[in-house]
Order: C-alpha cells, then structure tokens, then sequence
C-alpha cells in the first residue's frame, strides 16, 4: 500500500469557522487544524479547491478552472496584516450567519475588498512582494489563459464562451491579442488572486505540516464546460470545428434509474496520448503542489465512459467509450513519481479498474451507508472491509451518519446494532466511527458533522439538486477539545 495505517477528517474551507461569512484561510483554518492535531489525526480532506460560481449553486465540483483557487477563501485578515486592508476597510461587517454560507452576500462583501487590495498593491503597498507576484506569473502556465478567460467571462455574463464571438470562441490569435490588451488591468487582477490565494495557501499547508496533518485534495474527473480548461485546451476534448462538444459525460440506466446526464465535456483520449497526457500530467501536479494526497473522482471514467452525444437529452442515448486505463497511470509516476492517489470507485464494479488499484496500490472506497446490515459478509460493513481501501463513515455526497441511521427500517438498524455491537444508541455516531477506525482499512475517514452528531439538516451535498448544498459550517464553540481527545483516544486504541 501507498500509506500507512492512519486517519482523518474531511471539512471543505467554506465550512470552517471565521467572521467574514465563509471559512478561509485565515485564523478558522489554524484553529481547525489545531483542533485536528489536538484529535491526533493524519489527514484533512477537502472538496476542490477552485473558484465557484453561482450558477451553479457555488458547486466546487463544476468550477471555471481545474488549477486555479477560489479566490472567496482568501482571508482577509491576512490581507490586513499584509498592509493591503486596513481595518476601516472591513467595517461595517454584515451579521454573516456563523452556520451557513450565503455566497451571494459573501460575494458582495468580499469581492469590492479583494480589488482594493490589488489596486493597493498595484499603486506600492506591497512593493517587497511584486517579485514574487512576477515569479509567480512566470511559474504558473495556466495563469494567463485564467485571467484571460475570467476577465472575458465579466464582461459577457450571461453567456459560457461557448456563444461568445468566433474569433475568441475559437482562440484566433490576433483576437487574443486585442483583448489582453483591451483587459489588461482585469487579467492582472485575476493573477494577483491567485498569487494571494497561493501564498495563503501555502503558509497553512505549513501550519497543518507543523500539527503533523496532510492535505487530502480532490480531483474531479471532467471539468466544466464553462471552464478556462476547455477554452485554452480545445485539442483536449471532444468539440467540433466550432469548439463545442460533440459529447458529455453522464452515467447510464440502471433498473429503477434514468441515469444521469452531467453535461461536462469528455476527453479526446486519443490526442491526449499523441500528446503524452500533458494536460493530465500538469493538472495533477498542480494538485500535488496544494495538497499532500489527491482523490480521484469517478475513477471508472479513466478506464470506460458513459458518452451521450451532446444533442441528446436522455443519458440512455449514450454509448461506453474506452478511457486511457493503465497507460495514463504509468506516464503520471514517470512524470511526477509515486502516486499518493485514493480511487473514488463506488457504485461501479469493472475487472480492469480493480487490477489498476492492485497494480498500483491505490486505495478505494468503502461507505458504511451503503450496507445490508442484515446480509452475512456485506462488503460495505466495516468488519468486511480489506487493507486496500480508505473506509468512511460519510462523505460530502452522502447524508450524514445521524441522518442516514436516523432514516434507516427498524430491522436494518437492529442488524446494525448487532453487527458494529452498539451498547448504546444515543452514542451511535461514536460507535460508526470505532466500527471504522477498528477495520482493516489503510486511512478511516470521518466528517466534522459525523463527529458532531449533526443529523440531515447538517448534510454537505445532495447530488442532483442544485439549491441548498454547500453551504453548512462548523463554529469555533463546536470544535470542542472533549471531541479531539476522543477521537485521539480511538485512534491510539486502533494504532491509527
């Protein structure tokens, strides 16, 4: 195996503590991780780090870029200490609910305050720092087709890029050139978020290393149309002669289902393999370069894929298409060596996906609230559950333990009972999360909600519904050092 027996916590940054409306990377982070030092556990799991847009109901998993960051975690505060706020600039500060997150106010607070900071720095308050904002620049290739693509999609927005004129639509370079010049104060702006976001960024992966915490990133598989990705690489995906996508991802029919169409383009596998995955290859080592361990989404899609042509509206309309499989994998180690990945492989079973995990040793995944409590060797009951994959108690698409026992028939929940041995009840959150540590898996996984005891009204995502989701946050009170040094004291019990 790729890890060592241990442990973590999953927690997005927009759930964190902090008094600016959303959790970000400011003092919130460092209490958190505290908190997780405090419980003696190995890993922090977040959602994709990258901007969000409300059309999308401010998902992380349908964001305008696979490789910048979400410029609404920047901290504020840190931004005052850096001599680009001042104070007087924060207040009046709007009465944000500590519990939930309401992007749209967020938003109107926070971006004003962000452009004041770069029109500062543009005009010397942070003079010591431009040649690290320059390198930054010059480091990034991803950068300037972003800021690109953000300061044209500010003044278009009610349109993807999709519809916006040929000449831009389809990359002409002359176009190109007339609007960075037309944009230039916009795209600078948008590259000095992202050398905020990565500077802050980068001082808390130092604090988390300090409290002996990595990083567990996420990648999902398809990007959004709507993405910078898709605009600067066209040669990436499946799109016609006018850039736009001749197929989308989706899953298929399955009895009792209609399957499920995503609308994110698919990739030209072949042309990325004429290319060497070079896309592949620089999205996962700028993943890399923000978090310790990456978990790969949908990990089916990279050996078969449902593909619907981009005119049909039913996911049935679709047909599996072959993905790039092992090759990929071997070209992503020789690149970047030893891949610390954890395969999202639930709900889906393929022979050639399992002997990719073998063969390179990456986990997958088991949910306890996926079980048949009552049948004999159920494979998603943690006492079944084998050295070879990460067992959680929830995730951030699932409801919470609370929510899902609280639902569950009576005589599912007496062969629960039986089977993880709960003496009590009232304490059975606690009881998941011994029934976890306690198994075979390499990494145990638990939310903040699980660790709360929150119920349904606390659940992270609920896929397939665009309203309500994302937005549930923890309180500094709640991080309570009665629940880290439990937790600590099962994970010392199960030498996690």
């Amino acid at each position: 195996m790729r890890f060592n027996r241990s442990d973590g916590v999953f927690c997005h940054v927009t759930s964190l503590p902090g008094p600016h409306g959303v959790g970000d990377l400011g003092d919130g982070a460092r209490e958190f991780l505290a908190f997780l030092g405090d419980a003696g556990v190995d890993h922090w799991q977040v959602c994709p780090l990258g901007p969000t847009i409300g059309a999308v109901g401010d998902s992380p998993y349908q964001s305008p870029s696979a490789f910048a960051g979400n410029p609404l975690l920047i901290s504020l505060d840190r931004l005052v200490e850096d001599g680009l706020l001042r104070d007087a600039d924060l207040a009046p500060t709007p009465e944000f609910s500590d519990h939930r997150v309401d992007y749209d106010a967020v938003k109107t607070y926070k971006r004003p305050l962000l452009r004041t900071a770069f029109e500062r720095f543009e005009e010397g308050a942070g003079e010591p720092r431009r040649p690290d904002f320059e390198a930054f620049r010059d480091r990034e290739p991803w950068l300037a087709d972003y800021a690109l693509f953000r300061a044209l999609s500010e003044t278009r927005p009610e349109d993807v890029w999709t519809e916006w004129p040929k000449p831009l639509r389809t990359r002409d370079p002359d176009a190109l050139s007339e609007a960075r010049e037309d944009h230039v104060a916009d795209v600078r702006y948008h590259e000095f978020l992202q050398w905020t976001f990565d500077r802050q960024w980068s001082e808390l992966r130092s604090v988390a290393a300090d409290h002996g915490v990595s990083i567990v990133g996420d990648i999902p598989i398809y990007v959004a149309l709507d993405s910078a990705d898709v605009w600067a690489n066209p040669e990436t995906f499946q799109l016609d002669e006018e850039n736009r996508p001749t197929a989308v991802a989706g899953v298929p029919p399955n009895p009792g289902d209609e399957g499920q169409r995503w609308g994110n383009p698919v990739y030209d596998w072949e042309s990325l393999a004429e290319r060497g995955y070079d896309w592949w290859v620089s999205r996962l080592r700028r993943l890399l370069d923000l978090a310790d361990v990456a978990r790969l989404d949908h990990f089916l899609g990279f050996v078969r894929y449902w593909a619907i042509p981009a005119d049909a509206d039913h996911p049935g309309a679709g047909e599996w298409r072959d993905g790039p499989g092992r090759e990929l994998f071997e070209i992503v180690e020789r690149e970047l060596g030893k891949a610390p990945f954890i395969a999202e492989d639930l709900g889906f079973e393929d022979r050639r996906m399992d002997e990719i995990l073998r063969e390179f040793g990456f986990p997958g995944m088991r949910v306890p609230q996926y079980a048949d409590w009552c049948e004999k060797g159920n494979p998603y009951q943690p006492m079944h559950y084998p050295e070879s994959i990460v067992g959680y108690t929830s995730t951030h698409d699932t409801d919470t333990w609370m929510g899902y026992y609280e639902d569950l028939p009576e005589r599912q929940r007496d062969c629960l009972h039986y089977n993880i041995g709960v003496d009590d009840p009232a304490d059975v959150e606690w009881e998941i999360i011994d029934a976890v540590w306690g198994s075979e898996a390499v990494i145990a996984m638990t939310t903040v909600q699980d660790l709360l005891g929150l119920g349904s009204d606390a659940r992270f995502n609920e896929p397939g519904t665009l309203a309500g989701n994302w937005d549930w946050r923890v309180t500094s009170t709640q991080l309570d050092p009665a629940i880290a040094e439990r937790l600590n004291e099962i994970g010392e019990f199960h030498v996690r």
